[in-house]
Parts: C-alpha cells; structure tokens; sequence
C-alpha cells in the first residue's frame, strides 16, 4: 500500500492561513517576552536600558520558576511564536533553562540581542535547539561609531564574533538597526555589510522616549527630512509604503482606542511578571504574580480593548492616522497618558503623505 503523500506548503503561506483563521477567535498565536530590563550596553538612544549589574533590578525580575509558568500558561491558551527580549535577554543566568523550555513547549522563538554575549556556549545551544530567527541589531558599521552609540569599549568587536558565530552554524540571523544621528551617515554599509552576508536587513528612523518617560533619547531622532529622505530612496521601503497606503489611508472607522491588532493576537509581558497589552503602552498591566495569563488575556485584556478615545481626540477622524503610527503607547511614553498626539509623529505623516501623493486631513 503507498504511503499518503503530505502536501507541502512554504512557510509564508501556511503563517497567512495561519493568521487570518485564527483573528477572529482572538488565540494569542503571538508575545513577547521581555526577560529583563538590564544591559551590558548602554546605548544612548534605548529606552530601557538598566546597568546589567543593577541588583535592585535583578531582584525584581520574575523567578526561573515563573518564568516556565508562565510559558506553560501562555502555550497552554494558544501562543506559538515568542519573542525573546531585553534589555539584553543572555544576560539572565538562566536564559538556557527559559529558552529551552519554550522550545520543548513547541513554541517558535525569535531572539533579540546585541550579539556581545554570544559565545560558544550560547552559539551551539541555539545551533542544536534551533530558533525561528535571531536579530541582531547594528549600531555602527565601524568601531568608533558603534561605540559612540553603545558606550561600552569592546562592544562592536564582541558583536561582530557572536555574528560570527552564529553564521559558522548556520543559525537564522536578520540584522537591522535604529536610524538616529550619531549613525545614519553609515547606514548604506551596514545595510552592505547584511547583504554580503545574505542577511535580511532593516532600519528604523523613529526613536520613543524612555519607559520611564525622559526625553534623552528624542535627542538622537534625525530630522524628519531625513526621515522621509530614506523613505523615498529605498526602492523596496518606498514600495511597501505605497502599497500600505493604497490599503489602510482612511479614516478609521471606529472609536476605539487601540485601533491596532494588540490584544487581539498578540500579548507583551514584562520582566517583572505584568501583562501588557503591547511592549509599548506599559500604564495599564496585569500581575500574573497573582493572576494566571487566560484570565488576564480573556478579561483585562479585552477590558483595554473597548475603551474608546475620548471626543477631544485630535486624531479621531485623521485620514493620516494608520500612516502615523499615533497609539497609547506612544502618548504614555511621551507624555503620561492615553491620548495626547506626538507632535514628531505627525509631522512625519503629513511629510510621508506629501512625498507618497497621499491626501489627507
């Protein structure tokens, strides 16, 4: 008798039917798991970095044991791609231990990190129990320019060899970077530097404040006309930026709040244990020191979901809105609540809007 022949389908296409079978019946098939604010670095335009030594800090994150209970909570409701991040996520002395579990819990795990603490160890850890992706963010394409971003002598060096490894065993790796002032001027070698490797690469021009809302890293943002200026003269961005706009330009047609997908599919939880809707807004959590993550995910979460904005909303019927990327989380990061716009944000919209021929209001 022959054997049943399984019928193939790529990746890509299986994660859309994937997706869009499961938005309507709100399954957090996506999260992100920070696992800890402190870094070895201590980038000038990072919105949470914590010394990594901070043992105020590290007595505060959650516990190995939570960790993994909170995975077996989060797989059990239906999550199967995890982000993994920090601050810098491999410096948790139990990283292996948490990394491995979600593994073995069937979850697909895409890795955020500087690279200075891949090492040998880490390397054929990764290489054996193999992750969907791992990014790596540049900060410079030379020494001195990386360094001027990160503040820590060695770093690029350290950053490169755990590039390095990770290549030698073959490991999924994206590069990608944050477009500000002390490194824009480089970002054609960086984007080089991915590409001879056959490396994914992406930038990203628009800096938050901090979590703890001081303004420092605002002044890394490069100016808006540079902003645009990258839009227009990549070729692949500009493309998708039109297509996005041939799409979603429009003034929204409801009133809620969160107009995005979070908490529809997706959850962030923070290194202290707290459920939030998305790794951006952070003023509304739910402990799951106390609580268990369906109920936070079938009720507070839903809760944060139907509030609506407020009559007074400048943004409410802006055409521009999906272009602009106003959110919660935003305002809560730049000005302490849910709803004052981000001038930078704007400006920007009008200024994409202008060059892509969009019309708005």
């Amino acid at each position: 008798m022959e054997c049943q022949r399984i019928h193939e389908i790529n990746y890509n296409d299986w994660s859309n039917v994937f997706h869009n079978r499961n938005l309507d019946k709100r399954v957090p098939i996506s999260g992100s798991l920070e696992l800890t604010f402190r870094c070895n670095n201590n980038c000038i335009h990072c919105y949470c970095n914590i010394p990594a030594n901070d043992r105020n800090e590290m007595s505060k994150e959650m516990s190995t044991s939570m960790a993994t209970r909170i995975l077996s909570e989060i797989a059990d409701e239906g999550c199967l791609w995890l982000l993994l991040t920090g601050g810098e996520p491999l410096l948790r002395p139990d990283f292996k231990e948490i990394y491995l579990y979600a593994k073995k819990k069937g979850m697909l795990i895409i890795l955020f990190t500087n690279g200075t603490l891949i090492n040998e160890e880490i390397a054929d850890l990764l290489s054996e129990w193999m992750p969907y992706s791992v990014e790596i963010t540049l900060y410079g394409a030379t020494e001195n320019t990386y360094e001027d971003v990160t503040r820590v002598h060695g770093s690029y060096r350290q950053c490169m060899k755990g590039i390095e490894l990770l290549l030698e065993r073959k490991i999924p790796l994206e590069l990608k970077t944050m477009a500000i002032r002390q490194n824009v001027h480089e970002l054609p070698v960086m984007k080089k530097y991915a590409e001879d490797l056959g490396l994914k690469f992406r930038f990203d021009p628009i800096i938050n404040a901090r979590l703890d809302m001081c303004k420092n890293p605002q002044s890394t943002r490069i100016d808006i006309e540079d902003v645009i200026r990258l839009d227009l003269e990549d070729e692949k961005r500009l493309k998708e930026w039109k297509e996005f706009c041939e799409k979603y330009i429009g003034s929204p047609d409801s009133d809620r709040l969160y107009t995005c997908g979070a908490g529809i599919n997706t959850f962030h939880i923070d290194p202290y244990g707290n459920l939030n809707i998305c790794i951006m807004a952070r003023k509304d959590r739910y402990d799951l020191k106390t609580g268990n993550f369906r109920d936070g995910w079938n009720d507070f979460l839903i809760k944060l979901r139907e509030m609506s904005m407020s009559p007074y909303n400048r943004c409410m019927g802006c055409d521009l809105m999906s272009l602009c990327g106003q959110c919660p989380g935003w305002a809560q990061m730049e000005h302490g609540d849910d709803e004052t716009p981000v001038d930078y944000l704007c400006d920007i919209a009008h200024k994409r809007a202008e060059a892509f021929g969009v019309k708005g209001h």
